[in-house]
C-alpha cells in the first residue's frame, strides 16, 4: 500500500475506514463502535505520515513500533493494517467470528500486532519495555502507545508514565484519545483527571493538546513532539466518541454496542454525503 500524505487524500481515507469500521461491526453483531471510530484519524496519521513499517517484512528489528493499549477499538486499528496491506480486507467481515485471526480485542498472530491488547492499563508498561531493548540493543526505531482517556483511570498508566520519565524513554510516544466519555459516562464524572497537559507534564513528559480529527494539527503536533530528546512525549487527541455518524456521537451508550443493519445503513449514507463535500 501507498503512503499517503496529502490532506484531502487522508480525509477520503478516514471516511473509508470508518465504512469498513461500521460494516464489521455489523456483521459481528457486538464489537465497540464509538471508541473505533474516534481513532481513525490519529491512526492514519501513524501508519502513513510517521511509522517507518515494512508491510512485507512487519517483524523487522528496525520498525516502529505501534501498542493500542485501548484493545477494544481493534476494529479500526484491523481496517488501517487491512489497508495497509497487511491481510486482505475480506477477513475483516470475519471480526469475533471462531477462529478468526480477528477477535475482540488484539491478538497475536495477526499481521501487523505487536501485542495482545486490551486489559487496559498495560500497554504503556509494554512499550516501555520494547523502548528500552531497542535502546539495549541499540536500535533506533520509535513505541506509540495509544490509550483511552477512561483507560488511565488505572493506576499502573501512571506507574508507567513515572517509569518512562525517570528512564528518560525520549523513543516512547504515547496518544490519549481524549473523548471525554467511557463505557458508564463521561470521564469527568466517574474519575475526574483534570487538565492531562499539566498531569502529563508534572510526571516528566513533553506533552501538547491537538484536535484527534484534523489531519494537518496532528502532523503539526507530531512533528513538535518527535524532535524532543531526553524525555518521553504525550499527545493529548481531543476527539468525538462516534465520530462521523451523528446519531453515534458523545453517546456513551454506543461504547459496547454495533449497529443493526438499519442503523449501517443510516451511517453509511451520511458518511457518503460527508466524503463529498472532501
Amino acid at each position: 500500500m501507498k503512503k499517503i500524505t496529502d490532506t484531502k487524500e487522508l480525509e477520503r481515507k478516514a471516511v473509508a475506514i470508518r465504512k469498513d469500521i461500521l460494516t464489521m461491526l455489523e456483521k459481528a453483531g457486538s464489537g465497540h463502535t464509538g471508541g473505533s471510530l474516534s481513532i481513525v484519524e490519529i491512526l492514519l496519521d501513524l501508519y502513513h505520515r510517521r511509522m517507518n513499517i515494512d508491510v512485507k517484512k512487519h517483524d523487522w528489528k528496525g520498525r516502529d513500533k505501534f501498542i493500542l493499549s485501548k484493545g477494544h477499538g481493534c476494529p479500526a486499528l484491523y481496517a488501517v493494517l487491512s489497508d495497509m496491506g497487511f491481510f486482505p480486507r475480506e477477513e475483516l467481515w470475519t471480526l469475533r467470528q471462531i477462529e478468526s485471526r480477528l477477535q475482540g480485542h488484539p491478538q497475536l498472530g495477526l499481521p501487523g500486532l505487536e501485542i495482545s491488547s486490551g486489559s487496559l492499563g498495560q500497554g504503556l508498561s509494554v512499550a516501555n519495555g520494547m523502548a528500552i531493548a531497542d535502546r539495549m540493543d541499540g536500535v533506533n526505531a520509535k513505541t506509540y502507545c495509544l490509550m483511552g482517556d477512561g483507560e488511565t483511570n488505572e493506576g499502573q498508566v501512571w506507574e508507567a508514565a513515572m517509569t518512562a520519565a525517570h528512564y528518560k524513554l525520549d523513543n516512547v510516544c504515547g496518544i490519549i484519545d481524549y473523548n471525554k466519555l467511557q463505557i458508564d459516562g463521561f470521564c469527568c464524572e466517574v474519575m475526574d483527571l483534570g487538565s492531562y497537559k499539566k498531569k502529563w507534564e508534572s510526571f516528566g513528559w513533553y506533552t501538547v493538546e491537538t484536535d484527534g480529527h484534523d489531519f494537518e494539527e496532528l502532523n503539526k503536533n507530531f512533528n513538535e513532539v518527535l524532535q524532543i530528546k531526553g524525555k518521553p512525549q504525550l499527545i493529548v487527541a481531543h476527539t468525538i466518541k462516534g465520530k462521523g455518524v451523528s446519531f453515534i456521537e458523545n453517546k456513551a451508550e454506543w461504547h459496547g454496542v454495533a449497529p443493526k443493519k438499519d442503523e449501517l445503513e443510516r451511517a453509511l449514507l451520511e458518511l457518503e454525503e460527508a466524503e463529498k463535500k472532501i
